[in-house]
């Protein structure tokens, strides 16, 4: 998102009514050049944003509640009501806000061509991501778009990543997808071992998956946890190998159990996948 310097303004969706683009406690700040959040966009954000200068411009630190009918006023087709907030972003402001609560908290290993799409996507959400990789180099110094990674992205660079499997807090999601399938082996063996995860997706195939459960099997891995493993990964529907196009359908499968955990799990999208590695071979 576009940084906010100097004084702001926050507006706030304090209620609704009917359809409307965003849910009470939205919240967006607004400088005399730039913007941080949305309230949904469309007339009833430059409404917003039009409030929220003059405000700037005028001084005005007071704070005030307008109600905007989205049909009748604005031309939106959502046909709701939505009471705004507007107030100025101060220290005593920011001290009283609780805490951001991220969507999910992720421990991503694999720095190859399909771990950089997935975290370049993963660089727009409110997420929490651990990347891992065995090379301090291995990790772009930007996202595949150019931009600059935020402070929610942590690359970790570690020779035994499967290691740090223990760092994560109870109810993470895993994705394994490094260079080499005997590292893969190992940080899956970890994540199962450890048993409170929410989700542990693979990549690969159906193939690697069953070799995988064997090997774990071999271990002494429970058959319950193996198979808690999801491989291959990514929603249902999506077809292609480019990894721009795995790391759509692995976000979005990621989002769905964000938004349900307790509901049944995304199928894979596609039977056969190419590892990480594999594909930082060939491009």
């Amino acid at each position: 998102m576009t940084a906010i310097e100097g004084p702001a303004i926050v507006v706030e969706v304090i209620a609704t009514r009917g359809s409307a683009p965003r849910d009470a406690g939205t919240l967006m700040f607004v400088s005399a050049t730039a913007c941080n959040g949305t309230i949904g966009g469309g007339h009833l954000e430059l409404q917003a944003i039009t409030v929220s200068r003059a405000m700037l411009a005028a001084g005005d630190v007071q704070r005030h509640e307008r109600r905007y009918a989205l049909g009748p006023s604005l031309g939106q087709c959502c046909g709701g009501a939505v009471t705004l907030a507007f107030f100025s972003l101060d220290e005593a402001t920011l001290a009283a806000r609780p805490a951001s609560r991220h969507l999910f908290h992720l421990q991503l290993h694999g720095a190859g061509h399909v771990g950089r799409a997935i975290a370049t996507l993963l660089a727009t959400i409110d997420c929490e991501v651990d990347w891992l990789d065995q090379r301090d180099d291995g990790f772009p110094e930007a996202t595949t778009l150019g931009s600059q990674w935020p402070d929610h992205i942590h690359r970790i660079g570690a020779e035994t990543i499967e290691h740090e499997v223990r760092h994560a807090p109870p109810g993470a999601f895993y994705l394994v997808l490094t260079h080499e399938h005997a590292l893969d082996l190992r940080i899956v063996e970890a994540v199962l071992r450890r048993g409170d995860f929410a989700f542990l997706g693979l990549i690969g195939s159906k193939t690697k998956r069953a070799s995988f459960a064997h090997r774990l099997e071999a271990k002494g891995v429970d058959a319950r946890e193996i198979d808690r493993i999801t491989c291959p990964i990514g929603i249902a529907g999506i077809a292609g190998k480019q990894p721009e196009i795995i790391a759509a359908a692995v976000v979005a499968q990621l989002l769905q159990l964000a938004s349900a955990r307790g509901s049944e799990a995304a199928q894979p999208a596609v039977d056969e996948q190419v590892d990480a590695g594999d594909v930082r071979g060939r491009v």
